[in-house]
């Protein structure tokens, strides 16, 4: 599949034009799906912009505590709602989202932010072998929480979301949702990015996974993409950048 690049000019262009109309997003889903360290009130930006346009926007509380029920849950989501959709997902819900897409009839298209892009039979910690660790890397420790792990607090403003004031960055090192090992080791299923168009954000300024590893696996699906320069915490760091992605994701159904 042959990648297709999307300049954040163009992505913006794009999504004035679709702000135009007072309407963009009616009749069209989008549901989010946060990643690791985080939960669903990381969306809470982007969900504000998508409801300001009209879009049905929802914010996935996935568990984390293995890969298998974080797809379970996000079907369950999908289920629940009829019409167009798209799926958005973050960080490790890249994973989650190619899975819980695969077969989804009313499913139009991915939206990957700064996500995992697996192949089937490749786990999250597969992937990001496959190009030199990020510095989050060294600070991944065992949680307040038996068996879970999370990023040691003094370290995740500079290594997950280096571009938001301090104070905020320091309130999310302390409220950040510990994950099960399982969500990392898990290799994947049938892929849903080889059933529906995809689009990808890479953050330039990436200290949790690879910017390199973000561009190969956005070539490799053949994603429609977009650089920024953002830490890896997009989606609220960069909220206006994720929706113009979204909509130009909308604007091809």
């Amino acid at each position: 599949m042959g990648q297709k690049t999307l300049s954040a000019n163009a992505a913006s262009s794009s999504s004035q034009e679709a702000l135009q109309s007072s309407a963009s997003g009616v009749g069209l889903n989008v549901v989010l799906v946060h990643g690791s360290f985080v939960d669903a009130s990381s969306w809470s930006k982007v969900v504000a912009l998508l409801q300001a346009q009209q879009y049905n926007a929802l914010a996935v509380q996935i568990p984390l505590t293995s890969l298998a029920d974080d797809i379970a849950v996000t079907r369950q989501a999908l289920a629940s709602i009829s019409g167009p959709t798209i799926l958005v997902g973050h960080s490790y819900a890249g994973m989650v989202i190619t899975n819980a897409g695969t077969n989804v009839s009313n499913l139009i298209g991915l939206v990957y932010a700064a996500a995992y892009a697996p192949e089937q039979g490749e786990s999250h910690n597969d992937l990001t072998a496959k190009f030199t660790p990020a510095p989050i890397s060294k600070h991944v420790i065992p949680s307040y929480r038996s068996g879970f792990r999370w990023v040691d607090p003094p370290a995740f403003p500079a290594d997950f979301i280096q571009d938001v004031p301090l104070p905020v960055a320091r309130v999310l090192a302390v409220s950040q949702k510990p994950f099960a090992p399982l969500c990392f080791s898990t290799p994947s299923g049938a892929p849903a990015w080889k059933q529906v168009p995809s689009w990808y954000l890479v953050s330039k300024n990436d200290r949790t996974i690879n910017p390199d590893l973000e561009r190969f696996m956005a070539k490799r699906i053949g994603a429609t993409t977009i650089e920024i320069a953002s830490s890896h915490a997009s989606p609220v760091s960069h909220p206006e950048d994720v929706f113009q992605l979204i909509q130009a994701a909308s604007r091809k159904r």
